[in-house]
């Protein structure tokens, strides 16, 4: 991007990144939102989605002054501008969710990671799972299932043993959360057009939630997930440490 004039930081309540948010104002300057060039987010991976979520259409810069930090860059305050005009920029598109409770109201979302549906009680929750209208799964015995974007994937995907899946790649993960019928099922990798539906049987006696980036919504009937092209976030990051090169470092820790 262009040498930035106008930066408008935005920080987590965590000590670290409200320090931090002290000193770069005092060297920088705090350009009004509505105004500015670029936004530098201090914080966690969490603050970052939480910025991201604003959706402002400005790239979003993120320093790590937090616990979490794969999509944050190394926090130094010196020679900012040049690092921001330097950067290189990724575009996500996010996932949208569209749940239904047991009253009866739809409920939309943005995710940018994942959706989650999880069991809400002590018994296995039971899903239905149909992609672009066809019916895949009768019946998958289980935790909790996942639908990961290629950004989301070394998240909470990564961690029930989901794929990584390459920036770029047009595709989308959906694993199981300790499957349990059909035993150890490895999950999908479905083209990014695909239209993902849950619907989950016997919700009074197993309910289920689902979670849109830690939006949550309690005892779902039936959840659709599918890929929103139409909103775009633009994160930066230094040279030679975009999210393409820290998806590979992850498969090779």
């Amino acid at each position: 991007m262009n040498r930035p004039n106008r930066i408008h930081f935005t920080a987590s309540t965590a000590e670290a990144a409200q320090m931090a948010l002290a000193e770069l104002t005092a060297l920088y300057g705090q350009a009004r939102v509505d105004t500015a060039d670029v936004i530098v987010a201090l914080g966690g991976d969490g603050f970052m989605l939480q910025t991201l979520h604003a959706d402002r259409g400005l790239p979003v810069y993120g320093m790590n002054r937090g616990s979490v930090g794969f999509m944050m860059n190394d926090y130094v305050a010196e020679n900012l501008p040049d690092r921001l005009a330097e950067a290189e920029e990724a575009v996500i598109n996010p996932l949208a969710m569209r749940a239904e409770t047991a009253d009866g109201v739809v409920h939309d979302a943005l995710a940018i990671n994942e959706v989650s549906l999880l069991r809400m009680g002590p018994q296995a929750a039971k899903l239905r799972i149909s992609v672009n209208g066809r019916l895949r799964m009768e019946e998958l015995v289980c935790d909790g299932a996942i639908v990961s974007t290629p950004a989301g994937s070394t998240a909470y995907n990564y961690s029930v043993h989901g794929p990584i899946l390459p920036i770029g790649s047009d595709v989308l993960a959906l694993t199981g959360i300790a499957s349990f019928r059909p035993r150890r099922w490895q999950g999908a990798i479905l083209p990014s057009s695909a239209v993902v539906r849950f619907d989950v049987l016997e919700p009074e006696k197993r309910p289920v939630m689902a979670d849109a980036d830690s939006r949550s919504v309690m005892q779902v009937q039936w959840v659709e997930v599918r890929s929103e092209p139409g909103v775009r976030h633009r994160i930066l990051f230094d040279p030679g440490h975009g999210l393409e090169e820290r998806l590979m470092r992850e498969q090779f820790a």
